[in-house]
Protein backbone atom coordinates (compact mmCIF):
# COMPACT_ATOMS: atom_id res chain seq x y z
CA UNK A 1 0.00 0.00 0.00
CA UNK A 2 1.46 3.37 -0.93
CA UNK A 3 1.79 6.33 1.42
CA UNK A 4 -0.97 8.34 -0.30
CA UNK A 5 -3.48 5.53 0.18
CA UNK A 6 -2.45 5.13 3.81
CA UNK A 7 -2.92 8.87 4.43
CA UNK A 8 -6.39 8.78 2.89
CA UNK A 9 -7.40 5.82 5.05
CA UNK A 10 -6.07 7.61 8.13
CA UNK A 11 -7.99 10.79 7.25
CA UNK A 12 -11.17 8.80 6.56
CA UNK A 13 -10.77 7.09 9.94
CA UNK A 14 -10.42 10.46 11.62
CA UNK A 15 -13.57 11.73 9.93
CA UNK A 16 -15.53 8.63 10.98
CA UNK A 17 -14.21 8.75 14.56
CA UNK A 18 -14.89 12.50 14.69
CA UNK A 19 -18.43 11.77 13.57
CA UNK A 20 -18.94 9.24 16.34
CA UNK A 21 -17.47 11.51 19.02
CA UNK A 22 -19.23 14.53 17.55
CA UNK A 23 -22.62 12.82 17.59
CA UNK A 24 -22.13 11.72 21.20
CA UNK A 25 -20.91 15.16 22.31
CA UNK A 26 -23.71 16.90 20.42
CA UNK A 27 -26.36 14.58 21.88
CA UNK A 28 -24.94 15.16 25.36
CA UNK A 29 -24.97 18.93 24.86
CA UNK A 30 -28.46 18.93 23.38
CA UNK A 31 -29.87 16.64 26.10
CA UNK A 32 -28.52 18.92 28.83
CA UNK A 33 -29.88 21.97 26.98
CA UNK A 34 -33.28 20.28 26.52
CA UNK A 35 -33.60 19.57 30.25
CA UNK A 36 -32.34 22.96 31.44
CA UNK A 37 -34.33 25.04 28.94
CA UNK A 38 -37.41 24.49 31.11
CA UNK A 39 -35.84 26.49 33.95
CA UNK A 40 -33.08 28.63 32.45
CA UNK A 41 -32.58 31.01 29.54
CA UNK A 42 -31.48 29.39 26.25
CA UNK A 43 -27.99 30.89 26.33
CA UNK A 44 -27.35 29.74 29.91
CA UNK A 45 -28.77 26.27 29.20
CA UNK A 46 -26.60 25.91 26.09
CA UNK A 47 -23.51 27.19 27.94
CA UNK A 48 -23.87 24.56 30.67
CA UNK A 49 -24.42 21.83 28.09
CA UNK A 50 -21.46 23.12 26.09
CA UNK A 51 -19.11 23.07 29.09
CA UNK A 52 -19.94 19.47 29.97
CA UNK A 53 -19.79 18.40 26.33
CA UNK A 54 -16.44 20.21 25.96
CA UNK A 55 -14.81 18.10 28.70
CA UNK A 56 -16.09 14.86 27.15
CA UNK A 57 -15.09 16.02 23.68
CA UNK A 58 -11.49 16.86 24.64
CA UNK A 59 -10.85 13.47 26.20
CA UNK A 60 -12.55 11.59 23.36
CA UNK A 61 -10.91 13.69 20.63
CA UNK A 62 -7.37 13.24 21.90
CA UNK A 63 -7.63 9.57 22.87
CA UNK A 64 -10.00 8.21 20.24
CA UNK A 65 -10.56 10.54 17.29
CA UNK A 66 -7.06 11.83 16.56
CA UNK A 67 -5.11 9.42 18.79
CA UNK A 68 -2.70 11.99 20.11
CA UNK A 69 -1.33 12.65 23.58
CA UNK A 70 -3.13 15.31 25.56
CA UNK A 71 -0.77 18.21 26.26
CA UNK A 72 -0.99 21.78 27.43
CA UNK A 73 -0.38 22.99 23.87
CA UNK A 74 -3.10 20.76 22.42
CA UNK A 75 -5.43 21.64 25.28
CA UNK A 76 -4.92 25.35 24.63
CA UNK A 77 -5.54 24.86 20.91
CA UNK A 78 -8.62 22.77 21.62
CA UNK A 79 -9.91 25.42 24.03
CA UNK A 80 -9.25 28.17 21.47
CA UNK A 81 -11.05 26.27 18.71
CA UNK A 82 -13.96 25.67 21.06
CA UNK A 83 -14.02 29.32 22.14
CA UNK A 84 -14.54 30.22 18.48
CA UNK A 85 -17.13 27.45 18.16
CA UNK A 86 -18.91 28.57 21.34
CA UNK A 87 -19.26 32.14 20.06
CA UNK A 88 -20.52 30.82 16.71
CA UNK A 89 -23.01 28.55 18.51
CA UNK A 90 -24.36 31.36 20.67
CA UNK A 91 -24.77 33.63 17.62
CA UNK A 92 -26.51 30.89 15.61
CA UNK A 93 -28.74 29.83 18.54
CA UNK A 94 -29.91 33.35 19.23
CA UNK A 95 -30.33 34.08 15.51
CA UNK A 96 -32.52 31.00 15.11
CA UNK A 97 -34.63 32.00 18.11
CA UNK A 98 -34.86 35.59 16.82
CA UNK A 99 -36.01 34.23 13.43
CA UNK A 100 -38.86 32.42 15.19
CA UNK A 101 -37.49 28.88 15.62
CA UNK A 102 -38.70 27.52 18.97
CA UNK A 103 -36.07 27.44 21.69
CA UNK A 104 -36.34 23.64 21.83
CA UNK A 105 -35.47 23.26 18.14
CA UNK A 106 -33.16 26.26 17.63
CA UNK A 107 -30.02 24.17 18.28
CA UNK A 108 -30.67 21.98 15.22
CA UNK A 109 -29.72 24.58 12.56
CA UNK A 110 -26.97 25.77 14.90
CA UNK A 111 -25.41 22.30 15.00
CA UNK A 112 -25.67 21.97 11.20
CA UNK A 113 -23.37 24.98 10.80
CA UNK A 114 -21.13 24.62 13.84
CA UNK A 115 -20.22 20.92 13.75
CA UNK A 116 -18.36 21.04 10.40
CA UNK A 117 -16.60 24.27 11.41
CA UNK A 118 -15.62 22.68 14.72
CA UNK A 119 -14.14 19.62 12.97
CA UNK A 120 -11.83 21.80 10.91
CA UNK A 121 -10.74 23.88 13.90
CA UNK A 122 -10.18 20.91 16.22
CA UNK A 123 -8.31 18.92 13.60
CA UNK A 124 -6.05 21.90 12.91
CA UNK A 125 -5.17 22.42 16.58
CA UNK A 126 -4.83 18.77 17.62
CA UNK A 127 -2.83 17.64 14.59
CA UNK A 128 -0.56 20.68 14.61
Amino acid sequence: MNNNSSNRRQQLGEVIRFGIVGVLATLLQYAIYWVLIHWLAPTISMTIGYAISFAFNFVASTRYTFRVEASAKRGAGFALSHAVNYVLQMLMLNLAIWLGVSKQWAPIPMFCVCVPVNFLLVRFFLKK
